[in-house]
C-alpha cells in the first residue's frame, strides 16, 4: 500500500520516495509505483496530479498520469526505473493548488445543496477548468440552484477553517449528512477520513473524502454557474468555474 502524504498535508509538493514495482502498459509507457507519494491518483471524479521525478544519477522525468489499483499509486512516465531506486518528486503545484480550491469548493456546494434540499451527488468531474456536480433534486428549478450558489459565494474569501479527522467506519456512519455521495464508500474502508468545513458550532459541510483541500475558505475565490442541465428523472447538472 502506498503512503499517501498529501492526505496530511495538501500543501506538500515534494518528497523522497523507493521505487517498490514497475508496470508496462501496451504502449510502451511505464507505471511508478513508490512506497509513499505526494502525488494525487485521478479519484472521486478529482482530476489527478502531474509532476516530476528524478534518481541521483537522472535528470527530471514528466510524470503526465496518475492512477490508482489495489492500494497502490502509480505513476506513469515514458522512461523506467528500477524497484529499489530512490526518487526525488515533486508535483505541479500550480495545478494541485488549482485542483484543491475546486474540490473545497465543491463540498460547500455539495453541503448546501444536502442541507436545504436533502440532495445527493449522484456524479461529479473536477479539473483545472472547471467543476461538474450532478445532484439528485426531484424539480430541476434554476431560482434554487442559483441561491445555493449565491449562498457559497457569501462564504468563499473568509476565515472558515477546513479541517480533518479520522473515524471507525461504523462511528463515521451513523452520522446522517457523513457521506453525501449517492454510492458511500465500499466496505473495506474500515477508517473514514473526514473532511469538515466549518466549525464545530457551525458546519457548513462534513463529509467522508480522501483528496487534497485548502486549509480555510479565504484561499477560495467566488465561483460562477456556466450552465444548468436537467439529465432526466430525479438528477441536475450543474457546471461552474472561478
Amino acid at each position: 500500500m502506498t503512503e499517501l502524504l498529501y492526505q496530511g498535508d495538501a500543501y506538500l509538493t515534494s518528497a523522497d520516495a523507493k521505487v517498490t514495482d514497475v508496470i508496462e502498459d501496451e504502449d510502451g509507457r511505464f507505471g511508478l509505483v513508490f512506497d509513499r507519494t505526494v502525488f494525487y491518483p485521478e479519484s472521486g471524479g478529482v482530476a489527478c496530479d502531474t509532476g516530476r521525478v528524478k534518481t541521483d544519477v537522472s535528470e527530471w522525468i514528466d510524470v503526465t498520469k496518475v492512477t490508482k489499483s489495489q492500494g497502490e499509486v502509480i505513476h506513469w512516465t515514458d522512461r523506467r526505473i528500477e524497484p529499489g531506486t530512490k526518487v526525488r518528486m515533486e508535483i505541479d503545484w500550480d495545478r494541485r493548488y488549482t485542483l484543491m480550491k475546486y474540490h473545497t469548493a465543491a463540498h460547500v456546494i455539495a453541503g448546501l445543496f444536502y442541507t436545504r434540499t436533502g440532495a445527493l451527488i449522484t456524479g461529479n468531474r473536477i479539473t483545472v477548468e472547471k467543476a461538474r456536480f450532478d445532484f439528485s433534486l426531484k424539480e430541476f428549478d434554476r431560482s434554487l440552484i442559483e441561491s445555493i450558489i449565491d449562498e457559497a459565494n457569501s462564504y468563499f474569501g473568509k476565515d472558515i477553517p477546513v479541517t480533518v479527522r479520522y473515524l471507525p467506519r461504523d462511528e463515521a456512519l451513523k452520522i446522517p449528512s457523513m457521506v453525501k455521495l449517492a454510492n458511500a464508500f465500499p466496505p473495506s474502508i474500515k477508517v473514514l477520513r473526514i473532511v469538515r468545513i466549518g466549525t464545530k458550532d457551525h458546519v457548513i459541510d462534513e463529509q467522508a473524502d480522501g483528496g487534497p483541500h485548502v486549509s480555510n475558505l479565504r484561499e477560495v475565490p467566488k465561483v460562477r454557474i456556466l450552465k444548468m442541465e436537467n439529465k432526466g428523472k430525479g438528477n441536475r447538472r450543474v457546471y461552474f468555474s472561478f
